[in-house]
């Protein structure tokens, strides 16, 4: 039979659908665990190491490995508690990866995530004191109602909710238990006729700003609810962040670290990894706000100087404001990439003493880190929301000639598969 133009092939067992036993090994990035059958690898989600389970495979597209559920759990292991949240679970709501598990034993599970990227994507070995030592640390306030910004899509009837994995089915929600109380319900209470989805973030101040998204993804109108009261803002609304002892301010619905103690967490460490005398020169790059270059700028000193390197611009126009009053701040637009980064690094009068970066979850980059390297920092400090990536630009920038001498991972994301971590790269 001739395959129409476009379809993809079934390359997989033909398992989707079936199900069958199997005993969990252990966890992988992502999510799910690992086990193994008739020589598959099988991804499970909902699941623990060393548990016996009963899975449904879900997707399976692949020669070598198939995605399932467990749906009967046969022996459990003693980490796993009922689950907080009604949506989550086999077939539900995909936003959350480890509700079924004790929060003691998300960090256990996310710490050992990382320490296996690094073994295995950065060659590190696993008796690296670095790798071995690494814990993930939980920020204050519990495991439910961290989450300040998110979004939610919306169906055609307006009806708000959360996708499936893997999937562009939604789940329609009553309330989302890691979501802050405010945001939640200013999104979850409505009907959102005409929208695609809609983004939400709540404030220091309390100040809840929602945007409305076509649905290609575009904003279509903004709204803040401040005090009861529920008025347009133009263009995005503002947002007031506190962070490093001092206020912040954001684009209402824009990128800020959503755990409300990470920005402070992630702060601190990087200060601590910086260790910035003055008189230097740092450059922050993937610099948002401004956040840790301007809780970097006053240890320069107004003999030093410290460069924040960012695309977006609304995300600049926020790092003018808040860099205002530290002369010896300065804020430059432009993406950075390998070609980019060299032309600026020209411009600076000598070697930047120190580079604090944090990239998106696809990380800087081999090339980025590669130029990175051969500029030769006395430090470098990289916060990465995602253990892949990290390990990835950790390989590439020990072909440069710099060693992993300090990692944190912090718990940002509770009940989900992320990890936030801030890690130190020193001349080896």
């Amino acid at each position: 039979m001739r395959r129409g133009r476009g379809a993809r092939p079934d390359r997989g067992g033909g398992w989707a659908g079936r199900e069958f036993e199997v005993t969990v090994g252990p966890v992988a990035h992502g999510g799910h665990c690992v086990a193994r059958r008739e020589g598959r690898v099988v991804f499970v989600r909902h699941a623990l190491p060393g548990e016996r389970v009963v899975v449904r495979v879900t997707e399976d597209r692949q020669p070598g490995f198939c995605r399932a559920d467990a749906v009967e759990v046969l022996e459990a292991a003693a980490d796993r508690v009922p689950r907080p949240c009604p949506y989550s679970g086999p077939g539900r709501c995909g936003g959350c990866d480890w509700q079924h598990v004790a929060h003691e034993g998300q960090l256990r599970l996310k710490a050992e995530v990382v320490r296996e990227q690094l073994t295995r994507l950065a060659g590190l070995p696993a008796e690296d004191p670095v790798v071995r030592g690494l814990t993930v640390e939980a920020l204050p306030g519990g495991p439910l109602r961290w989450r300040t910004r998110a979004r939610f899509a919306v169906d055609r009837a307006g009806a708000p909710g959360l996708r499936r994995h893997r999937s562009h089915d939604l789940v329609l929600l009553d309330d989302c238990p890691i979501t802050a109380e405010p945001a939640a319900r200013a999104v979850l209470d409505r009907r959102w006729s005409g929208a695609g989805a809609v983004d939400v973030a709540v404030d220091s101040a309390g100040t809840v700003t929602t945007t409305r998204l076509d649905r290609r993804g575009r904003p279509q109108s903004t709204r803040v609810l401040r005090a009861g009261e529920d008025v347009p803002a133009e263009p995005a609304g503002r947002a007031a962040r506190w962070a490093a002892g001092r206020d912040w301010e954001v684009e209402g619905t824009g990128f800020w670290q959503v755990h409300p103690a990470a920005a402070d967490a992630l702060t601190g460490t990087v200060a601590g990894y910086a260790a910035v005398r003055a008189g230097e020169t740092v450059l922050d790059l993937y610099a948002g706000a401004g956040l840790f270059g301007g809780a970097l700028a006053p240890a320069v000193g107004s003999a030093g100087r410290v460069v924040c390197v960012e695309a977006d611009e609304a995300a600049c126009a926020a790092a003018e404001a808040n860099l205002a009053a530290l002369p010896q701040a300065e804020v430059w637009q432009g993406e950075v990439d390998a070609e980019g980064l060299t032309g600026l690094l020209a411009e600076l009068d000598g070697v930047p003493d120190v580079v604090v970066l944090d990239p998106p979850r696809a990380g800087a980059g081999a090339a980025v880190s590669r130029v990175l390297a051969a500029a030769g920092p006395r430090a470098v400090v990289y916060v990465a929301c995602d253990p892949a990536s990290l390990a990835r630009d950790v390989a590439a920038f020990a072909e440069g000639g710099y060693r992993l001498s300090g990692l944190r991972g912090f718990d940002a994301f509770p009940m989900t598969a992320h990890v936030e971590c801030v890690a130190l790269l020193e001349p080896a």
